[in-house]
């Protein structure tokens, strides 16, 4: 039977907090995981992987998370605070259920005693999670973890203000400690933001594990997407949105179609609020549709299928105009994917020229074109069953979720001292996960 929202925030009492390996316990939980709904892959790997090494923990998520492997895992203690989260719904839907939600959160933190609050993203309304309830988490004297995804979305977005930057100065100089995943990210938080350094832990992006893979092969693959064994299929994936660049990636596939047979573009992902914006690629893309030449999949796809297109694809297109990092590039390298990417943001520092895929300029249809021709006369290309393999060791070493669960513990540990935790090594790489 499912247990509601509110069933579960009236259970959620500091007894009752608690999960050990023989069931719920009397040791409080250590650290809180705020997902505010979103990167479920991020959220799940980083709560089994942080359980794994013996840590307890409240997992605050919605639906999109509220599953029995979860529910079940020892360590964590589900409180689905969000319930579903479904676009469809009417207004006054939204916007009561996101009233409840904050509601509830509030409630939580109260009567939490989990000593940490690690937050993954925030919630709808940032400027307020920013702010108050940084300050209102602040004053019940909770110790404050942020892992950052993007360091300033609005200027990647094209949509910067002088509210956006001083409210994230102020969420930055709230929290005790900050993630982020690349050292281009942790420079911008020290120049634009004051951010100190000792404050910021660079942090490897850990591998999405809720995508299985399975013993399916690349030629089966390929006919499930209907490609044939022949084709040189370059795949874009993930949510459609301007600064990802997309259109560059079109003039640029056209382009290398003249020096390039049998080469094919796979689109597949959901269009993100830009309406007009995906309206003029579909009408400027009809043409290759109708031949084939272009395999369209406009819509979110589940972990259960992502597989297909990895295995289906012989490299992955990251055109995008503005970026800090990419879980799609760590993505493609976990199913041994080569990937040809802009040199935008810090997608540069994560390819290795030749040994698992090649870069370009960004907005340049013509460099883009470039970078296709020259990956498929590489050796890359040509021996791509090797170096699948030799790609998917090397991200199961750099992007394990053991280095990342002990790397975030210790930062856990020296912010509050926690004495439920046991002391921890240094990673030196870890089991893969």
């Amino acid at each position: 039977m499912k247990v509601s929202s509110e069933t579960i925030l009236r259970d959620a009492m500091p007894e009752k907090f608690e999960r050990t390996a023989e069931g719920r316990g009397s040791r409080p939980p250590a650290v809180a995981l705020l997902t505010a709904g979103k990167d479920q892959p991020y959220a799940f790997g980083l709560a089994t992987a942080l359980v794994d090494e013996g840590l307890t923990i409240d997992l605050i998520t919605g639906d999109e998370l509220d599953v029995p492997f979860l529910r079940s895992k020892a360590g964590i203690n589900l409180l689905n605070l969000r319930g579903d989260q479904n676009a469809a719904a009417n207004l006054v839907t939204k916007v009561t259920r996101v009233i409840a939600y904050y509601c509830k959160l509030i409630r939580y933190a109260f009567i939490s005693r989990a000593p940490v609050l690690h937050i993954l993203w925030n919630n709808k309304f940032e400027y307020f999670d920013r702010t108050l309830l940084m300050l209102y988490y602040k004053l019940l004297r909770k110790r404050i973890v942020m892992t950052l995804h993007n360091v300033n979305a609005g200027r990647r977005d094209k949509s910067d203000s002088l509210l956006n930057r001083a409210t994230l100065r102020m969420q930055y100089g709230l929290a005790d400690h900050l993630f982020v995943h690349t050292e281009s990210m942790r420079a911008e938080l020290a120049e634009e933001f004051g951010v100190r350094g000792s404050k910021i832990t660079v942090i490897p992006f850990g591998i999405n594990n809720a995508a299985p893979q399975t013993n399916l092969s690349v030629p089966d693959a390929k006919q499930r997407l209907g490609l044939g064994t022949g084709d040189k299929a370059i795949l874009f994936f993930g949510r459609i949105t301007p600064y990802k660049g997309l259109e560059y990636l079109i003039a640029g596939f056209r382009k290398a179609l003249v020096s390039v047979t049998g080469l094919r573009l796979v689109i597949a992902g959901r269009p993100d609020q830009c309406e007009d914006y995906w309206q003029a690629i579909r009408d400027d893309i009809q043409n290759e549709l109708r031949t084939g030449q272009i395999l369209l999949r406009a819509e979110f796809i589940p972990d259960a299928e992502t597989e297909i297109y990895f295995k289906a694809a012989d490299a992955l297109v990251l055109p995008y105009r503005e970026i800090y990092q990419s879980g799609v590039l760590i993505l493609a390298k976990s199913f041994g994917l080569p990937v040809l990417a802009s040199d935008a943001g810090s997608l540069k520092e994560s390819v290795l020229e030749g040994q698992n895929g090649f870069t370009f300029e960004r907005e340049s249809d013509a460099e883009l074109a470039g970078a296709i021709e020259k990956y498929f006369r590489s050796d890359l290309y040509a021996e791509l069953d090797r170096h699948r393999k030799e790609i998917r060791e090397r991200a199961a070493r750099e992007h394990s979720w053991t280095t990342v669960a002990r790397m975030t513990m210790e930062i856990y540990r020296r912010v509050d001292g926690l004495s439920p935790i046991e002391a921890v090594p240094e990673p030196s790489g870890g089991t893969p996960q």
